[in-house]
């Protein structure tokens, strides 16, 4: 009986420990010797996979950097990385429940997501637009009556979608796809008449199908949206290192170099390039570094 209360106890006290630890992500990771990076696997060139446990694009690349400066700030000579593939719809509740450390994806940073978790100071700013078939004669909103438009679930591009849908009184379907890659294959088959999403990953989308020319993107940005890396909330001393090697890849060139290979220049598996320059609210965001939401940008 006394060492099975001795045993409880020791539990209680390390259960305790843990919980008045709190959202202490760099005392979690030095104590494990490794980080969870949340990954997606088909984000346009922000996040994307190779295939065989392989990721890469713009912001995994981004968080690479960031993973060795947390690394050398703790000073351990060696740091594990976990790659967890998230999706739309379950990469907060991951972050939030300490699966994933940090989310390295495309994710729109909104006052509703800060409720729930942290952004680290966004690199790249996004214009929800829509892409088509070339061949569709579809050029605008006001050529969706009467179509069928895809969007990703757990994306703020389905709101994007039903609010123009208000603004415009348009009928049109709506459907959704459970990931990035199966809202596409629903456009490429005629199952959709356009696909509705940031502008990068329909490009990265666009850029890896089997016949990039049978696509185009069109009409004017539904809405601009900062994307950020995601961390959890309530975590102060975590978000200050991320936040800092964001400053030092801006101020040393890193974040330019990055964004001309991930954008500009042909990228794998197709070594198609996107053409992507980047815009004036992102060039603005690297001048001044901020986390602001959303609903502090518009639409021109």
């Amino acid at each position: 009986m006394k060492k099975n209360t001795l045993a409880l106890s020791v539990a209680l006290l390390a259960a305790g420990t843990v919980f008045a630890q709190g959202n202490d992500t760099l005392a979690k990771i030095k104590a494990s010797g490794s980080i969870a990076q949340g990954v997606r696997e088909a984000s346009g060139a922000l996040a994307y996979t190779l295939g065989n446990g392989i990721y890469t694009g713009f912001h995994y690349d981004v968080c690479t950097n960031i993973i060795r400066d947390v690394q050398k700030q703790l000073g351990l000579p060696h740091l594990d990385t976990r790659y967890v593939p998230v999706t739309s719809a379950n990469r907060i509740p991951l972050v939030k429940n300490e699966t994933v450390d940090i989310e390295c994806g495309s994710t729109s940073n909104t006052q509703a997501r800060q409720k729930e978790v942290a952004f680290a100071n966004t690199l790249y700013v996004e214009e929800v637009r829509m892409a088509v078939k070339a061949d569709s004669g579809i050029g605008s909103l006001a050529d969706l009556a009467g179509k069928t438009v895809v969007t990703t679930t757990g994306t703020t591009a389905l709101q994007a979608v039903r609010q123009n849908k208000r603004a415009k009184h348009l009928d049109f379907r709506e459907v959704s796809g459970k990931d990035h890659s199966d809202s596409f294959l629903l456009l490429e088959t005629g199952r959709a008449d356009a696909f509705v999403l940031d502008s990068q990953v329909l490009a990265g989308s666009i850029a890896m199908a089997r016949n990039p020319k049978d696509f185009k993107i069109v009409g004017a940005p539904l809405s601009v949206e900062p994307i950020a890396i995601m961390i959890r909330k309530d975590d102060p001393a975590f978000k200050k290192a991320v936040d800092d090697s964001i400053a030092r890849q801006v101020k040393d060139g890193t974040v330019a170099r990055l964004y001309d290979k991930w954008f500009m220049q042909p990228i794998p598996p197709s070594n198609t390039s996107l053409n992507l320059p980047a815009s004036a609210a992102t060039k603005a965001a690297w001048a001044s570094l901020n986390d602001k939401p959303a609903e502090a940008y518009k639409a021109d």
